[in-house]
């Protein structure tokens, strides 16, 4: 089959388009899917370059954990999924960047009409990190103010999403003029952007009283995060890309809690956990406020690209898919 395959860890050139791939074949409670979009993680740039530490998978690899597609056959002992189902998926076994790709039945979520398979694709990684920091973390609760520090890629869209379903008040940081009209129309109730001078003490001055933070980039924002926060509040770090110095004092005299959040880490084994949250996206889905923003769709030899953009830009405004 065709598919993306890498031999080696490296720069976006250790991607190699192969049509040669074998078919993965279910057993058990796995499902196979006919792919159709593939979602774009950072998480993704991080295992092809070795930045990802002992969660890089044995070689050669495909790729991609998250997408969506049509189920094309199942194992002896799946019961929620059948055979033609419309899907999204999460964590899948031998990576999204394929036709086909394996996965576990508890990472396939149902993927209800209207909603599109490039809908599908942005939902699995980005929606399930939202909701594990956003509900399991940092225990946000309605009329609470909330600050998404960096709101313009998938895990800050979908906790926009989130928090404003709620009932909270919500602030996003954006890196350009149009992040933050995105941002505005998916309900936030004050935008700033993180690219100008002085922009932490215009959040400051602004009079908002912030009780949680989602951070994406903690390594340029913790110490201005704990500055900003009201007393007993909660960071819940979803992104970071390097050290940071920061006065712990703060979080002592505040007793501010910061905790880390893994991408994607609500636990498949956990059933009840799994089904919570693919719940909540199905709800979310049918009622039509969960709306994945698609910024740019590439072709899947174009994925070297897709690669580059998502860590590079200079200001995302939504999700990438791969076409498969």
């Amino acid at each position: 089959m065709r598919g993306i395959s890498i031999s080696e860890l490296g720069t976006i050139d250790v991607m190699k388009l192969v049509t040669n791939l074998p078919k993965p074949t279910p057993t058990g409670k796995q499902v196979l899917i006919n792919v159709k979009y593939a979602g774009v993680n950072p998480v993704d740039t991080y295992i092809r370059s070795g930045a990802f530490g002992k969660a890089t998978p044995e070689f050669p690899f495909t790729p991609g954990y998250d997408g969506s597609g049509i189920v094309h056959q199942i194992g002896d002992q799946v019961t929620q999924i059948k055979e033609g189902d419309r899907v999204w998926f999460v964590k899948c076994l031998t990576g999204s960047s394929a036709e086909y790709c394996l996965c576990n039945e508890e990472a396939v979520g149902g993927l209800p009409e209207p909603s599109s398979f490039e809908v599908g694709a942005m939902i699995g990684t980005p929606y399930m990190t939202a909701y594990r920091a956003i509900f399991q973390k940092a225990h946000v609760k309605k009329g609470e103010t909330v600050l998404i520090h960096g709101a313009t890629g998938g895990v800050g869209n979908a906790c926009v999403q989130m928090c404003k379903n709620i009932g909270c008040r919500v602030i996003g940081t954006a890196g350009s003029t149009e992040g933050a009209d995105m941002l505005v129309k998916l309900g936030a109730d004050a935008v700033f952007n993180h690219r100008t001078d002085g922009y932490i003490d215009k959040i400051a001055k602004s009079g908002e009283k912030i009780n949680v933070i989602i951070e994406m980039l903690a390594n340029v924002n913790l110490q201005s995060d704990l500055e900003l926060i009201e007393p007993n509040g909660r960071i819940a770090i979803v992104g970071n890309r390097g050290n940071v110095e920061i006065n712990p004092r703060l979080m002592m005299k505040n007793e501010i809690t910061v905790t880390g959040v893994m991408a994607g880490a609500i636990s498949l084994e956990e059933l009840e956990e799994s089904l919570q949250c693919k719940e909540y996206i199905k709800q979310g889905l049918q009622a039509g406020w969960i709306k994945p923003v698609l910024w740019k769709a590439f072709e899947l030899q174009q994925i070297g690209q897709a690669h580059e953009e998502i860590i590079t830009n200079k200001g995302a405004k939504g999700q990438m898919v791969l076409k498969i």
